[in-house]
């Protein structure tokens, strides 16, 4: 269902109002500009229901017609998609990722840029998915959402909103991000690292591709460079995958773990300490990951500390699992990690082909060069 919200914003398009742009990269012929809102649901949209908060059909466009900044000649040209049920983001399955890079692709020549209403339980999750599918994307898809319902009085959701909607409009961002508490961050980057702040989402291993603070800025530099026009845009499919993740502490039961590492698991993420460093002393445990992964499973090695990256060489206790035959993930999320596993076994690759790609930077998700 498309609600054409044009009669809110029937002043055109511009972009930026603010002066001062810093290095963004603003698009010509700004008072054209459309934008497809897609709300998938979320606290954004939610209003009081007998057992807490809940998703409520039709609340964001009733929202949005009561904003009257909506009309101010500054923002883009609106329309509103809106699924049906709208759904708490904690549901989310890979499914609802195949939905939605297909409505974005479907109406891909329509808009300008999309805006993705999303609840930010998953929203890094569903932003890390998002790049893997869209390929060749050349404009932006912007996911932002709200700690506090957009009809509260005191809210997050209104700027969040609104500056979602002026980046999507008015600069060069060619990839999945996430706006959230006043940073533009990269999708496959972004992690939730706060439930009751309004400065929700960070990005630990890669710098913000922008900031809105007294200065809307887009730093340029940092942002993917747009494909060419002949690789146009297409969606690659994903299948949910056997993957789990196991998060190391002092005293682990190795009985555990093994119980885990169980057919028909494809893929194991490996929280380990620090640099990569897991229990090399603890009888079994090596020996252990070792079976796992000479029976084909791919183990992934990521660290505990979100910060930095893994260095299995560093110290004999990441070494060990060197050896074993664990994968280093470099200094990707857990969302991105876990949704580049389920990118690479929906593409039917041998398990040396999936550590091989595990390594290289496709996306964005990880520092090196892009493939």
């Amino acid at each position: 269902m498309c609600l054409d919200l044009q009669s809110i914003s029937d002043n055109g398009a511009s972009v930026n109002p603010m002066t001062g742009a810093g290095q963004g990269q603003q698009l010509g012929n700004q008072w054209m500009k459309k934008i497809c809102i897609i709300n998938t649901g979320g606290t954004i949209g939610m209003s009081a229901g007998p057992d807490g908060l809940r998703p409520e059909p039709g609340f964001i466009a009733e929202q949005l017609a009561l904003m009257p900044e909506l009309n101010n000649p500054s923002m883009p040209q609106i329309t509103v998609q809106e699924y049906e049920p709208v759904i708490d983001s904690s549901n989310i399955q890979v499914a609802d990722w195949r939905q939605l890079a297909g409505d974005i692709a479907g109406q891909y020549e329509q808009f300008d840029g999309f805006v993705v209403l999303h609840g930010t339980d998953t929203m890094a999750y569903t932003a890390s998915a998002l790049p893997f599918m869209l390929r060749g994307l050349g404009k932006p898809v912007i996911l932002t959402g709200s700690q506090l319902p957009l009809a509260d009085v005191r809210n997050d959701a209104r700027e969040n909103l609104k500056t979602a909607l002026l980046l999507a409009a008015g600069y060069t961002i060619p990839e999945v991000c996430i706006y959230f508490g006043e940073l533009l961050l990269r999708g496959c980057r972004a992690t939730k690292h706060s439930a009751a702040s309004f400065n929700a989402f960070s990005s630990p291993n890669y710098p913000p591709l922008g900031s809105a603070g007294t200065e809307l800025e887009v730093f340029q530099d940092r942002v993917l460079p747009v494909p060419p026009l002949e690789q146009g845009l297409s969606v690659e499919s994903l299948q949910p995958q056997e993957i789990a993740t196991f998060r190391l502490f002092p005293g682990v039961s190795v009985e555990v773990l093994q119980n885990v590492l169980q057919r028909p698991l494809k893929a194991l993420i490996l929280e380990s300490f620090g640099d990569g460093n897991g229990p090399s002393r603890h009888q079994g445990f090596v020996e252990c990951i070792r079976d796992a992964c000479q029976a084909g499973i791919v183990i992934l090695n990521l660290s505990q500390c979100g910060h930095g990256s893994i260095r299995q060489t560093a110290y004999e206790t990441g070494a060990a699992l060197e050896k074993a035959g664990v994968v280093s993930g470099c200094d990707m999320t857990i969302e991105a990690a876990l949704a580049k596993l389920t990118y690479l076994f929906s593409r039917d690759l041998s398990v040396e082909q999936v550590k091989t790609e595990l390594q290289r930077d496709l996306v964005g998700e990880l520092t090196g060069t892009v493939a």
